[in-house]
């Protein structure tokens, strides 16, 4: 089959069906805590992004800490990934860590990369194929990562920016995790918000495992935020704080990035 092209950062089940013996596809699987077993089902010649132990810092304090730009080439190449090659993400909850995935290409300068609507949910759901879970054990890729630091933000930028208020800081947490109603998940990390943040639950861009309509998700994003405002999202350990990173590409937005250590970096370093 001929190569085939991305016109958005977000695809159907249906396009990916249509489109799974492209030359040029690589279907990943971003499911966090994910490990190989056999006896899980996968969509056919889906490859395992490893998101805790490839393509995260395993040495820094805190979970799923971006990689190094030699970390990230590397274990890209590991999985066959060429520099012209498509990417397509799929989690196993819907639209979940898959974003991180797809926001970490981008953070890496790759930008033919784009999210499963619905992720394996809804592909099992519409009936299409699946296997048992495989290793990828081809060729190795070309691909080269080239940082874009602006698209993330660490520790320090993020005191800078929740002090001046340079930025428009959007929350991805539950309402009852940001109003310090519900514990954290994490053992022995304190309750509580960065200061001038704003809530938007990344469920709140969902329904049914696939993102809301573009016209629903400007609304939502247009109330908190002008589309030229500089906008950093968080949320626990930076993996659903990409899924408003998605859903505000989606609407338009382009001054965005994502705050990698979220709040258990930020509520284990910053006492209140």
């Amino acid at each position: 089959m001929a190569k085939v092209n991305l016109s958005q950062p977000i695809v159907s089940v249906a396009w990916l069906y249509d489109n799974l013996r492209a030359e040029n596809l690589v279907v990943l699987d971003g499911t966090i805590n994910k490990v190989f077993d056999e006896s899980n089902v996968q969509i056919p010649n889906t490859r395992l992004f490893d998101i805790k132990n490839k393509f995260s810092d395993v040495a820094a304090p805190f979970p799923s800490t971006f990689p190094s730009e030699a970390q990230f080439q590397k274990s890209a190449r590991e999985l066959g990934i060429n520099n012209d090659d498509v990417i397509v993400v799929s989690d196993d909850k819907g639209i979940y860590s898959s974003a991180r995935v797809w926001w970490l290409f981008k953070a890496f300068g790759f930008n033919n990369v784009a999210v499963l609507d619905g992720g394996l949910p809804e592909w099992q759901k519409a009936g299409f194929p699946i296997e048992p879970m495989k290793r990828y054990t081809g060729e190795t890729g070309n691909f080269e990562a080239k940082l874009k630091p602006e698209l993330m933000v660490f520790f320090e930028d993020m005191k800078k920016a929740s002090t001046t208020k340079s930025h428009t800081i959007i929350d991805a947490r539950s309402e009852a995790r940001f109003k310090s109603l519900e514990a954290e998940p994490r053992a022995g990390l304190r309750m509580g918000t960065i200061s001038n943040s704003l809530n938007l639950p990344f469920e709140d861009l969902l329904e049914n495992n696939q993102l809301l309509p573009k016209a629903v998700l400007e609304s939502k994003f247009g109330r908190l935020a002008k589309k030229e405002d500089p906008i950093i999202f968080s949320c626990g350990s930076g993996i659903t704080a990409c899924v408003l990173a998605l859903g505000a590409t989606m609407s338009g937005y382009k001054n965005i990035s994502v705050y990698d250590g979220s709040w258990t970096e930020w509520g284990s370093l910053v006492s209140e």
